[in-house]
């Protein structure tokens, strides 16, 4: 029997934000997807504090707009990830807060080019196993991109 108790309801659609990044998105939420991905083009490894990062940019959603954003962030591992057509293909890996309604907590996220995709992130079942239950006829349970408009982006 699945413990529902402290679990949040969310929707096959949701917004999520990232406040280490300052930046919103709506997100897919995919039960049948292990890993959560990001949206990232232009990826480039640097080396920061002595350690391996990925520069990248993604997207970030307000008043209605959608602007791309510079980002830099310590990569956390490196994996193979196979696709929904089954093609497998090496992703780097970052670990993110996130906060989705009322729940925050640490995720991690393959960076992958969501550009032909509907939305430019995928909820996987391992960040949604200890918080969130899945209801896949509702959308935006938690709420729209309002409640994040007037934070400062922190990337550039």
């Amino acid at each position: 029997m699945i413990n529902t108790k402290n679990k949040t309801l969310i929707g096959s659609r949701e917004v999520i934000f990232f406040p280490q990044l300052g930046i919103t998105l709506r997100a897919k939420i995919d039960t049948g997807a292990k890993t959560s991905s990001l949206h990232a083009t232009h990826l480039q490894v640097i080396e920061k504090n002595d350690q391996e990062w990925v520069s990248f940019t993604t997207l970030t959603e307000a008043k209605g707009k959608t602007s791309s954003v510079h980002c830099e962030f310590p990569v956390y591992d490196h994996r193979q990830v196979r696709s929904s057509n089954g093609q497998a293909h090496w992703r780097y890996v970052i670990e993110a807060e996130i906060l989705l309604g009322k729940t925050k907590q640490k995720i991690e996220l393959t960076l992958a080019d969501r550009s032909k995709m509907q939305y430019p992130m995928l909820l996987g079942r391992t960040a949604m196993n200890q918080h969130f239950l899945v209801a896949p006829g509702k959308t935006y349970l938690q709420g729209s991109l309002s409640p994040f408009v007037s934070l400062e982006n922190k990337c550039t």
